[in-house]
């Protein structure tokens, strides 16, 4: 099984057409690769009298990738900064009066 190691981050802010938080941008860094080896299915194509064998990880679903080429992605932080309203001057929420 091949390991993804990636951090989030995500930009949070409201709007007319959603007025709960969420995000409108989110970029993830690679940071760390664990390569699961040499393919234990490989997948044998032919196209004319060409032959020829790749991974099953090219060719087949999720779900018929042997174990070495399957691809699991773990979120080592998830960082979210939220920037506020964003919208017409005249729709922003009213804020609280305490």
């Amino acid at each position: 099984m091949s390991i993804h190691t990636v951090d989030v981050v995500q930009l949070v802010h409201t709007c007319p057409a959603e007025p709960e938080p969420h995000p409108y941008d989110t970029r993830r860094t690679v940071i760390d690769v664990v390569d699961g080896g040499p393919c234990r299915n490989p997948v044998t194509i032919r196209c004319g009298t060409t032959v020829t064998q790749i991974r099953c990880g090219q060719h087949e679903p999720t779900k018929r990738q042997c174990s070495a080429c399957r691809i699991t992605v773990v979120e080592r932080t998830i960082t979210d900064t939220v920037v506020g309203y964003h919208g017409p001057e005249h729709m922003r929420p009213a804020k609280d009066a305490a």
